[in-house]
């Protein structure tokens, strides 16, 4: 397999992820800013290699792959250390919300590509939205301190709260998609 530009972007995304989780526990004040820094470099890249792909007509099956699973593999990490911190329990809810409805619907296209009827849908306005609000909420939940929560936490919050919202409605989409060939016995 030749690693493209794309490809690397996502690879390095992945590579991210230990670096992104001793940062978070780094028992030092910076470490808030130096997880969300990290986690916004990940998001950077994320943006980067789907457009490089098409731009660049570097698009692969692989990447095709490999690129929603490393933002769902740092999406949720993110959000398991996240609610971990006995000071951020507000989003516990919402962060189940989106943890639960990431396995509901690999689990549904699994599925679905097994019985020979891949589920496709195409990505969305809101579907984006829904990302673009995941990306700014964890960013901001990690760059404040959870201890002082000022401005920047209850951004976040809100913004966990709307990608929470947005995230039911897309699993919405996938299941009125997939409902005619669910069989109820």
């Amino acid at each position: 397999m030749k690693i493209n530009i794309p490809m690397a972007l996502t690879l390095l995304r992945i590579l991210l992820i230990p670096v992104f989780i001793i940062l978070f526990y780094l028992p030092f004040g910076w470490s808030y800013l130096a997880s969300a820094a990290v986690f916004t470099l990940a998001g950077i890249t994320d943006l980067l290699d789907g457009y490089l792909a098409r731009k660049l007509g570097q698009t692969t099956s692989f990447g095709a792959f490999l690129d929603p699973v490393a933002d769902k593999i740092m999406v949720v990490i993110a959000l398991v250390l996240l609610v971990s911190n006995p000071h951020l329990i507000y989003i516990s809810l919402p962060a189940a919300i989106i943890v639960g409805r990431e396995c509901a619907i690999s689990a549904l296209r699994e599925w679905m590509a097994e019985i020979g009827k891949r589920i496709s849908v195409a990505v969305t306005y809101v579907s984006k939205i829904k990302t673009t609000m995941q990306i700014l909420s964890i960013i901001a939940l990690l760059a404040g301190n959870p201890k002082h929560p000022g401005i920047v936490i209850y951004t976040g919050y809100i913004l966990l709260y709307i990608a929470a919202i947005l995230t039911i409605w897309t699993m919405i989409v996938y299941i009125k998609i997939a409902w005619p060939n669910f069989e109820l016995q």
